[in-house]
């Protein structure tokens, strides 16, 4: 998925004729079915799942857009499968690519950095992971920043 999920609760639908507009939109019934093929055999879209999953109560139309982007990827890549001891490159071996992303403050709501890491073969997502952390990242000129979990004394 090449765009960035930039999703919050402030997206949600605030007036009657958002609310309206979304009550007719099968987002539930939508993001169930796709949590089942995400736990069974598509592990690459465990963060994004992850991420339109949490605004199933009241989700807004930047959701539901998210949630299309994630049924269209779903939709082009249907004929890439993972086959252990398959294919090998050139060279006679398989090749395993890891990639990981601390990425400050992203959560939006609530501006803890999130931590994620995925390995990959021939394309093929064989394992990922994502964290929230515990600490609150502000970002300022200087880059992000670390918050104190407490309040400060005079």
């Amino acid at each position: 998925m090449s765009q960035r999920f930039e999703l919050s609760i402030s997206q949600s639908p605030k007036t009657t004729k958002e609310l309206t507009c979304m009550e007719r939109i099968p987002y539930a019934n939508i993001v169930g079915p796709i949590m089942y093929a995400m736990v069974c055999t598509r592990s690459d879209i465990t963060h994004v799942v992850s991420l339109v999953s949490k605004f199933m109560l009241n989700p807004g139309k930047t959701h539901w857009q998210a949630l299309k982007r994630i049924l269209r990827y779903i939709k082009g890549s249907l004929s890439r499968v993972l086959v252990y001891g398959g294919a090998k490159d050139i060279k006679g071996t398989t090749t395993i690519e890891g990639f990981i992303d601390p990425d400050y403050a992203s959560c939006l709501d609530t501006r803890k950095p999130l931590t994620s890491y995925v390995f990959t073969t021939y394309g093929i997502v064989i394992s990922c992971k994502a964290n929230l952390q515990n600490d609150v990242f502000t970002r300022g000129p200087e880059g992000p920043t670390r918050g104190s979990g407490g309040s400060a004394s005079p």
